[in-house]
């Protein structure tokens, strides 16, 4: 969790530890702390004292996504060696000029995919952030045990950022990876599937 627990967040944690001490699981509590600009350490003990007063016990000690940090970053970079993940060196105002005219022109922004041209030359002077390499082709689908089939089309989905230029990981890749590793599941082992 991260921010101040708010009734849809208290509304999450009740079904969530409901259903898990139903099938005789745990109930985990994670911090999402690794945006340092954003994570407000107040909030963090809000949440804490809020779940207390939910009557909402977690099971074993509160996890800290930062204290992860590491973790992270080496599934980021064996994705960077694998090819399904990329340096960026566009910068902030480039791509926020390219999202306005998308919108403009009434089209969704999508990452241009300058970096990972060929011929691209990275600059010596700019730290690169990391960005997941999706497919353009095609759909990216699951079987959903409460919706049934899920497809997305590719298109659809932009090659958003893992890690900052800082080299922090973003929620997008942490909260994936954390869960991998913690097990957080319905019922199936997720160790069996090792992280692609």
């Amino acid at each position: 969790m991260t921010g101040y627990l708010h009734i849809g967040g208290g509304r999450t944690a009740l079904f969530n530890y409901l259903f898990a001490r139903h099938f005789g699981g745990k109930f985990l509590l994670r911090i999402e702390d690794t945006d340092a600009e954003r994570h407000d350490e107040e909030a963090a003990k809000a949440i804490v004292k809020g779940m207390e007063w939910l009557g909402v016990q977690h099971d074993g000690e509160i996890v800290r996504q930062s204290s992860r940090k590491a973790r992270h970053t080496e599934i980021a970079q064996e994705m960077l060696k694998r090819g399904k993940a990329f340096k960026c060196y566009c910068s902030k105002e480039t791509l926020e000029a390219q999202r306005a005219e998308a919108e403009k022109n009434k089209l969704p922004f999508r990452y241009p995919g300058t970096c990972c041209a060929p011929g691209f030359v990275p600059p010596a002077d700019v730290c690169p952030v990391v960005r997941i390499k999706t497919e353009v082709d095609g759909t990216t689908g699951w079987d959903d045990q409460v919706q049934g089939r899920i497809d997305f089309p590719n298109k659809d989905v932009d090659d958003f950022i893992i890690l900052r230029a800082d080299g922090s990981p973003v929620y997008l890749l942490a909260v994936v990876v954390d869960d991998h590793d913690m097990d957080i599941s319905h019922g199936t082992n997720s160790q069996n599937y090792p992280i692609q």
